[in-house]
């Protein structure tokens, strides 16, 4: 949502904002802008093991909203992470989601007011919220316009605290999951960004190299670099003993094919 865009008079809007990988610091001043006009915030609360998340966006909120704004919280549904048909599962999750999301903003959206949905990194990768506002337009029982505004996605966080470029000179990168590494190695780059990997599928390439860090840009980051073949089991026990402590991981790393 640009700082000069004009609301159509009479229609709510909701405001998709990225606010980063988890540093305050990362919110843009575009960002900035659009959490000062808002007039209410939703938040979909994940439960106690992920209050963090919850916690740093009522940070970035107290510091840049205008008094008068609103907060309305919700319960983000549970879905089952170890599913038989992926494919399904996460379908009907964001559906259930869009349920509980399109009730907030009916109820509790005025005509002519901005609402914002605060989305951790960058909404265009790998967050569903843009799908979901997609799906409870179609419906058609609420309507809204809706805008979206870049965020520091986890993995240029990660680059960045890696210091190194994603691609090499002339050359693609790929950003897939651990779901597919684990199938295969990616056709046609030797760079490949990997998200949601819970099965640790990097370990099947001892020679490559890899960047991994876990809650990137947050008091809790854990980082580490090197061949698979000399820092994979380190990383697989630090990623279990922290999923443990925490209850939950937010974890991403580039694998990198050695060229000659």
């Amino acid at each position: 949502m640009s700082a000069g865009v004009r609301q159509t008079q009479g229609v709510r809007k909701i405001c998709v904002v990225g606010i980063g990988a988890g540093d305050p610091d990362h919110l843009t001043l575009q960002a900035a802008k659009a959490i000062g006009r808002t007039d209410v915030f939703f938040l979909l609360d994940k439960g106690e093991t992920k209050a963090s998340l919850i916690e740093l966006r009522e940070r970035l909120i107290r510091g840049y909203s205008q008094p008068r704004k609103r907060i309305v919280e919700g319960r983000d549904p549970d879905r089952d992470r170890n599913p038989a048909d992926y494919t399904g599962t996460v379908a009907d999750w964001r559906h259930r989601r869009s349920l509980v999301l399109e009730e907030l903003i009916a109820e509790h959206l005025k005509d002519d007011e901005i609402g914002s949905i605060l989305v951790w990194g960058d909404p265009s990768l790998y967050d569903s919220t843009i799908a979901i506002l997609e799906e409870i337009l179609e419906r058609g029982a609420v309507e809204f316009e809706f805008e979206v505004v870049p965020g520091i996605s986890s993995v240029s966080a990660l680059a960045a605290k890696h210091r190194v470029g994603l691609n090499r000179v002339g050359q693609p990168f790929q950003v897939t999951t651990g779901r597919r590494l684990a199938e295969g190695w990616p056709e046609g780059a030797d760079d490949v960004i990997v998200m949601l990997d819970a099965q640790h599928a990097f370990t099947k390439y001892p020679d490559a190299d890899i960047y991994w860090g876990a809650y990137v840009s947050t008091p809790d980051e854990l980082l580490a670099a090197g061949p698979v073949a000399e820092v994979g089991d380190e990383i697989v026990k630090t990623r279990t003993e922290a999923r443990e402590r925490h209850g939950w991981i937010m974890d991403t790393y580039l694998l990198r094919r050695r060229q000659a």
